[in-house]
């Protein structure tokens, strides 16, 4: 599976270590930045990654900053992107199970980092249930398409 990894400066250091644990998973990590604890946007980062998921270069990303909030937001503008930001084992799960999420988005500010390797297991191994759940999904696609959410 490849990973599409990015965060901003505030989540660098749990990137870092999540890139590891994601290589020794036996992903395919593809880094889209920040390099450096150096301030900077998130968007110039999150963007990337997502769009690399939408381009089916990456089959998922995980996109990091302090609160998730920004990166959950920013991720969210792409076509086809169901980011979700997730704080617990449940939510990672059912992240997955239940909406397809294909980025998953991580608060550096509130997470341990076993606890967020942890979550990320959890996203990384539970498949999409379908059923009711596609009908859903379509219709979260139904109003992209009526958004024209073309970025």
């Amino acid at each position: 599976m490849t990973i599409a990894l990015a965060s901003d400066h505030r989540g660098f250091e749990l990137k870092s270590i999540l890139e590891k644990f994601l290589n020794e998973k036996g992903c395919d990590v593809v880094d889209f930045g920040t390099y450096s604890c150096e301030p900077c946007d998130y968007p110039d980062y999150i963007y990337p990654a997502a769009l690399a998921v939408k381009e089916k270069k990456a089959d998922r990303a995980v996109v990091i900053c302090y609160t998730g909030i920004g990166s959950c937001i920013a991720a969210n503008k792409v076509r086809g992107i169901r980011a979700a930001l997730v704080n617990s084992i449940s939510t990672a799960a059912l992240s997955r199970k239940h909406n397809d999420s294909n980025v998953l988005v991580l608060a550096a500010g509130t997470l341990k980092i076993e606890y967020a390797k942890k979550i990320l297991n959890t996203w990384l191994k539970t498949e999409f249930e379908g059923g009711r759940h596609l009908r859903r999904i379509n219709k979260i696609k139904e109003i992209e398409e009526k958004e024209g959410k073309n970025v």
